[in-house]
């Protein structure tokens, strides 16, 4: 069962098929229901980061303070430089929305008014693509203040690194996205109390994006059970042959 590549090949990097596809419904829903509803939802789903930990994206969530001093942000780490699992690109490339959408939806459940989508430098017709769904996504009211048409306001920003591969480590990417060179930070304090500018942040890898916006859109039960019978989380595979599975 297709879960992170279902609209592969389907046009959905085009908003309008992603809507015939069912985008943006999830999100619609989300801001129907609230962020306790998320969160809840993301606990039953049992939905985990593919970053390297698998860590329970619900916990990770729930660990933002509901009141801050400063403002909340949601960084989707798009810096693939680990020499060959190069898959997430898979994802701009071919259904970008999602990412999109996974985003605002992580920023609904912890209270985030601002996303950052952080490409790999080398990336750069991926950044078009990108840049051009954010872009018609803003059009359509999707993004910006009162997004589709409720009182909640969210923006995402499109940006590019310099190809350092240190960067896809969480902390080092927050400080290449605050202008500084892309080295770890000591922890604790941890990114959901102290991350990027100082505010609490959330950091998602694209992988959960889509699982996100499917954990929200289906009863999250279901989805907790046909996990269980799988692998517990959907996973990418790039299975093409070692001379085509180039990263760039």
């Amino acid at each position: 069962m297709k879960i992170v590549s279902q609209r592969f090949g389907q046009g959905a990097e085009k908003i309008d098929n992603y809507l015939k596809l069912g985008g943006y419904a999830a999100v619609k829903k989300c801001l129907k229901q609230g962020p306790d509803w998320i969160l809840d939802e993301m606990k039953t789903s049992n939905l985990r980061g593919r970053g390297g930990a698998g860590f329970p994206a619900a916990i990770k969530w729930s660990a933002v303070p509901q009141k801050s001093s400063k403002p909340k942000y949601i960084l989707v780490n798009g810096d693939e430089s680990e020499p060959g699992t190069c898959k997430d690109h898979l994802i701009f490339l071919h259904d970008p929305h999602a990412v999109i959408e996974g985003t605002i939806i992580a920023g609904l459940a912890v209270g985030a008014k601002l996303g950052f989508i952080y490409l790999r430098g080398e990336y750069r017709y991926l950044i078009e693509i990108m840049e051009k769904a954010v872009a018609d996504a803003y059009a359509k009211g999707f993004l910006g203040k009162k997004i589709f048409g409720s009182d909640a306001d969210f923006d995402v920003i499109v940006q590019t690194g310099a190809g350092a591969y240190e960067v896809g480590e969480e902390s080092a990417l927050m400080e290449s996205l605050e202008g500084k060179r892309g080295i770890p930070r000591i922890k604790p304090p941890f990114p959901a109390i102290v991350g990027l500018y100082g505010g609490p942040t959330v950091i998602i890898t694209p992988r959960p994006s889509p699982r996100c916006r499917t954990s929200s859109k289906w009863a999250a039960r279901p989805m907790r059970l046909w996990a269980r019978r799988i692998t517990r989380n959907a996973l990418v595979f790039d299975q093409r042959p070692r001379e085509e599975a180039r990263c760039l």
